[in-house]
């Protein structure tokens, strides 16, 4: 896609060179496949290790735990050319590094660090995130997942849903009240007893990807195993999904790109009343439309990494940047989708698959009304959680 307002300029080399050594990643490995995976529901482990390999794996994190040291901003880049690709591809990157790794790299001990970064950072430990339960989605304080205190450790019993990666994943990091109030979390690893994990199924959307449950049954988790550093309670977790909107906020623009540059090219070589769709005004205000949501949002995903590189952006910037990005880039697809006509809806032009996930996309890592709300607090000084 046209880069319209210069931005290459600013970013770094090696920014650009992440940047498009994923890009040729996604287009070389991932494109041929995708469709195939979308229809029958499975995510290609057979990625892992490349996906590892390029360093995609705690990309931002300190090169002494496994990670690049890169800023902010290529992990930004990154999340874009994953979800041009596909969102299932993007949630699966995003959720290795801002939901699992970050969590150990800013909660846990300096053994949890050693012991499981450098792993996971080689694709050889997969993780998944455990907050969301069947009757706790935006409003996470309500969690019914008990940790109780015994000899050596912890016994957890509850259950998570909505879990990317549930049954791939090698370890959990999950949610749980200590008490009636007071949340924590801890390092479940698949193999300990009273932990079970299933796939949901049925999934009109994210096909391409690993979506399950999580189950406690006296589930012993010992003291090792604990992050010490989430005494902030859900305050950590939140800390975490900032991580992880913030890396939503660059993809779902990526998966508008794909949609913009596909449906462009169409209109171009398509031929209605003796012209080129695109000779129509209509067209091209619909064009127009969607290039200008895309370049906006660009500018603000640029500016949040920036901020997050300097450690100046704070949850309600990446709220709104979740929000708009998720919000416009639906109504990119859906408009993509209508120009298409319809070979709008088959697999073959992959608009209508970039559709289905970002209905996904929109409502989690925290809804769209929930965002408002975030926003609207920040703006009025006045909660309407409540």
């Amino acid at each position: 896609m046209e880069d319209f307002l210069l931005l290459d300029t600013l970013f770094s080399a090696e920014e650009k060179l992440i940047r498009d050594s994923t890009r040729r990643l996604v287009e070389e490995r991932v494109m041929p496949g995708i469709t195939a995976a979308y229809e029958a529901g499975f995510f290609a482990t057979e990625l892992i290790p490349e996906l590892a390999d390029l360093g995609l794996f705690g990309m931002t994190l300190p090169t002494y735990l496994g990670g690049q040291g890169a800023s902010e901003v290529a992990y930004g880049l990154v999340c874009q050319e994953l979800e041009r690709g596909d969102s299932g591809l993007r949630s699966f990157v995003s959720v290795q590094n801002s939901l699992c790794m970050y969590p150990i790299y800013a909660y846990g001990s300096e053994t949890q660090k050693t012991k499981w970064l450098p792993k996971m950072a080689r694709g050889e430990v997969i993780g998944c995130f455990g907050l969301t339960e069947p009757d706790a989605g935006s409003d996470p304080a309500s969690l019914k997942t008990k940790a109780q205190k015994v000899e050596g450790g912890w016994l957890l019993n509850g259950s998570k849903i909505w879990i990317t990666n549930a049954t791939l994943a090698d370890i959990a990091i999950v949610w749980a009240k200590i008490d009636d109030k007071n949340i924590r979390g801890f390092l479940v690893e698949k193999s300990f007893e009273g932990f079970f994990a299933t796939e949901l199924e049925h999934k009109a959307s994210l096909r391409a990807s690993i979506t399950g449950a999580l189950v406690f049954e006296d589930c012993f988790v010992p003291e090792a195993n604990f992050l010490p550093k989430t005494e902030q309670g859900l305050s950590a977790a939140l800390g975490c999904l900032t991580k992880a909107r913030y890396g939503i906020a660059w993809g779902v623009i990526g998966a508008a790109m794909d949609c913009f540059e596909r449906t462009k090219r169409y209109v171009l070589e398509r031929k209605q009343f003796g012209k080129s769709l695109a000779s129509f005004q209509l067209i091209q205000k619909d064009l127009v439309d969607m290039f200008n949501e895309i370049v906006k949002a660009q500018v603000y995903n640029l500016r949040l990494g920036q901020l997050m590189d300097k450690h100046q952006a704070n949850y309600v910037m990446v709220s709104l940047g979740k929000m708009n990005a998720c919000r416009e880039a639906l109504k990119i697809a859906r408009m993509a989708r209508n120009l298409l006509g319809a070979n709008g809806i088959s697999l073959e032009y992959h608009v209508i698959r970039h559709m289905h996930n970002l209905e996904s996309v929109f409502t989690y890592e925290g809804t769209d009304n929930m965002h408002h709300l975030i926003v609207g607090k920040h703006l009025t000084d006045i909660s309407a959680f409540e």
